[in-house]
C-alpha cells in the first residue's frame, strides 16, 4: 500500500529543514503540489462552493490537491509561527555564498527570493566592507599570482566579474594589491 502524499505544511516543513527559505521561494517548490488556476476557476463556475472531495486528485488519486488559497495560508501560518522569517534568509545566503561571490551576484539572490529591498540594502551594507578580502581570497585560490601577459589579466578579471565583484576591486585584486595595503591607502 502507497503511503499518502505529504500535506503542504509537511512538504514545507521539509524545505525548512533543509536550509532556510523565503515565502517566495517555498511558494514556488510547493506551486507543483497545488491545483492549477485554470483547474481552480472552471471547477468554480460549474458549483459555487467545491467540496474537497469534488475537486481534482493527486496523480496516485489519494487525496484531492489543494488550492492557491490553501497555499497561502499554509504559509501566513509558517510566517506567524516564526519558520519563515526573510531576516535569517538573508543571513543564511551572506553565510553561504559570501565567501565565494561578490556583492553585486549574492544581492542578486537575495533578490531573486523575493526580499524586502530594506533587507537587500542591509545585506549590500554589510558585504561592503568585506568585499576586497573576500575577493582576494577567491583570486588566491584560483590564480595565486599576478598575470604575466594582458590576456592572463583579462581571463582573471573575466573569473572575479563572473563571481559579482566589483570592477574597482578587481582592478585592485589582479594588480596584486593585498587587502592590508588597501587600508594602509586610505
Amino acid at each position: 500500500m502507497a503511503a499518502a502524499p505529504l500535506s503542504l505544511t509537511a512538504r514545507a516543513l521539509r524545505l525548512l529543514a533543509q536550509r532556510e527559505h523565503s515565502r517566495l521561494e517555498l511558494q514556488r517548490k510547493l506551486q507543483r503540489f497545488v491545483q492549477p488556476a485554470a483547474e481552480q476557476s472552471a471547477a468554480e463556475e460549474g458549483a459555487a462552493e467545491t467540496a474537497p472531495s469534488q475537486r481534482p486528485a493527486h496523480a496516485d488519486g489519494a487525496a484531492p490537491m489543494p488550492t492557491a488559497e490553501e497555499l497561502a495560508a499554509v504559509l501566513d501560518k509558517l510566517e506567524a509561527k516564526g519558520f519563515i522569517q526573510p531576516e535569517r534568509v538573508a543571513q543564511s545566503v551572506l553565510y553561504r555564498r559570501a565567501p565565494k561571490l561578490g556583492s553585486q551576484r549574492v544581492l542578486q539572490e537575495l533578490r531573486q527570493k523575493g526580499l524586502d529591498e530594506a533587507i537587500v540594502r542591509q545585506a549590500a551594507d554589510t558585504l561592503r566592507d568585506t568585499e576586497h578580502p573576500r575577493c582576494w581570497a577567491v583570486w588566491q585560490r584560483k590564480f595565486g599570482e599576478v598575470a604575466s601577459t594582458p590576456q592572463e589579466r583579462a581571463r582573471q578579471m573575466r573569473f572575479l566579474a563572473s563571481r559579482g565583484f566589483a570592477m574597482e576591486v578587481i582592478g585592485k585584486v589582479v594588480r596584486g594589491q593585498a587587502p592590508h595595503e588597501d587600508e594602509a591607502e586610505d
